[in-house]
């Protein structure tokens, strides 16, 4: 299965940038043992304009893979991370190749993206930067993949 994180914004050299990098290639890495193919990012480029949001929603959408779509908002469902790996679970058990997350911009999703979700997905009630958000679900994907190893890294 290929898991794809769609988010609007240039990560560019920061630290945030770094970090998803880094939980980026520990998810791919440790992924490919339970047959996650690749965790990347691509990135939807900022908007600007009255209509900006529905702007950044058509590329979102047009980027999207086939397969679900799990749309970042904080008025989603919380999962906690045993949750999150028993759901990807789920989704390979069905056969699914394509999984993506998409992560808004600084005004969140348009109605068009969220209607076309299959989830909507609350990393929590607080409202994040993209970037840090990004970082958080990435992280998130690589302890999914530790818990479906039995790996020792998430010790709840």
């Amino acid at each position: 299965m290929n898991i794809v994180v769609l988010a609007v914004g240039k990560a560019g050299q920061c630290a945030e940038a770094e970090l998803c990098g880094r939980y980026m290639e520990r998810a791919g890495r440790v992924g490919r043992q339970i047959g996650i193919t690749d965790v990347t990012v691509r990135e939807i480029a900022d908007m600007t304009g009255p209509n900006h949001a529905a702007a950044e929603g058509e590329k979102m959408l047009a980027a999207r893979r086939t397969g679900p779509l799990v749309v970042m908002d904080e008025r989603g469902e919380g999962w906690t991370s045993v949750e999150l790996a028993c759901r990807l679970a789920g989704w390979q058990e069905a056969g699914t190749t394509n999984l993506t997350f998409a992560i808004g911009g600084a005004d969140g999703h348009a109605d068009a993206v969220r209607s076309a979700a299959d989830r909507v997905l609350s990393l929590g009630p607080m409202t994040l930067p993209h970037l840090l958000a990004r970082a958080v679900l990435l992280e998130q994907l690589y302890r999914a993949v530790t818990i479906r190893l039995g790996h020792p890294y998430h010790r709840a």
